[in-house]
């Protein structure tokens, strides 16, 4: 598996990254197995939707020699004097931070646009002032808008439902230009609804993985927009976090310029997913009682289906998925039951 391989020249071969969205749910685990790969990491965050205590959890994930190479800064990437400072003296760049949730930005447009297209813009220019050539970035399967073609392919999107999705299409283009005028090595991966270990299932912009799980554990109403029947390809945050290493060092030019999905080619409706947590966590909490869905009107600027083609990622970046929905959900139960029931206790 090329993954494997890619991981142990990086032990042999270490590198400097920078990750920024650090205290967020994606760069934390990237970061954080970037630090067991004996990587030095730069980090950025200004703690917009991030949480300090999810740098807590990387420090005691990894050992105090591997932690001495962790560095971060506190800072927002929408200062362009922040970003110039951090990207000094690195090799490659994993760009997280955003403001995320298609909600979020139909309710306001105008800050999710300074984080996702001006901070983006910004850390990118200062990435070619400071000299580095690889920057990988989080786009999203949002850029699909109102295509109703399935699998989705990369080279045919529709038209764009939202604030968000706009930011993350404008980021694959500007990623584009400066790969054709400046050479940077640039590569987007579009993200398919992500989900695993320190995602926040709390707020009114959470995820529905997290959310559900932790409303099943708690007892608390849990929505489905619509009628349940719209269907989603889940990811895995392992998954994401081998794209990202992937992208980082892989050494085929016909990646740059370029973006690739980023899932588990998968397709699971929220009814299904529904029935998929309630069964997982009766399976660790047999006298949980799960109340039954309360379903609400379909939510503006969702697309209706998304199941991803990862054709392209395995033939330019050697991606092979090595987590399943089911495996994926297993495991994030797990770490949420000690999460949330952690923190009640304690």
């Amino acid at each position: 598996m090329k993954y494997e391989t890619v991981k142990k020249a990086l032990l042999e071969k270490p590198r400097v990254w920078l990750v920024t969205g650090v205290a967020g749910f994606i760069g934390s685990n990237l970061a954080e197995t970037l630090l067991r790969l004996d990587q030095k990491v730069i980090s950025i965050d200004n703690f917009a939707t991030g949480h300090r205590y999810n740098l807590e959890h990387i420090k005691a994930s990894v050992s105090k020699e591997q932690w001495d190479r962790f560095t971060f800064v506190e800072g927002d990437i929408c200062d362009y004097a922040s970003c110039h400072a951090v990207v000094k003296d690195v090799d490659v760049v994993l760009h997280q931070a955003a403001l995320g949730s298609v909600p979020r930005s139909i309710d306001d447009p105008l800050t999710s646009n300074c984080s996702n297209v001006t901070g983006f813009l910004n850390l990118l220019t200062a990435a070619k002032e400071n000299g580095v050539k690889r920057f990988v970035y989080a786009s999203s399967s949002s850029v699909y808008g109102d295509s109703q073609e399935l699998p989705k392919v990369e080279a045919r999107t529709g038209n764009l439902l939202s604030p968000y999705a706009v930011t993350k299409y404008v980021n694959e283009l500007y990623a584009g230009v400066f790969h054709k005028c400046y050479g940077m090595e640039t590569i987007g991966l579009r993200y398919f609804n992500v989900f695993g270990k320190r995602q926040d299932p709390n707020g009114a912009y959470a995820a529905v993985m997290p959310k559900w799980i932790a409303q099943m554990l708690k007892g608390e109403d849990l929505f489905i927009n619509g009628d349940g029947e719209t269907s989603r390809d889940f990811t895995y945050i392992e998954n994401v976090v081998q794209a990202n290493i992937l992208a980082g060092t892989t050494e085929n030019d016909v990646a740059f310029g370029e973006a690739f999905n980023t899932a588990i080619a998968g397709r699971e409706t929220l009814n299904n997913l529904y029935e998929a947590i309630a069964s997982g966590l009766k399976e660790q909490l047999p006298e949980l009682e799960i109340k039954a869905p309360i379903y609400r009107d379909f939510r503006p600027g969702d697309i209706r289906h998304s199941n991803a083609n990862i054709d392209k990622i395995k033939e330019v970046l050697g991606y092979e998925p090595t987590h399943t929905l089911e495996e994926g959900l297993k495991a994030s139960i797990a770490w949420y039951i000690e999460d949330i029931r952690g923190r009640e206790n304690g």
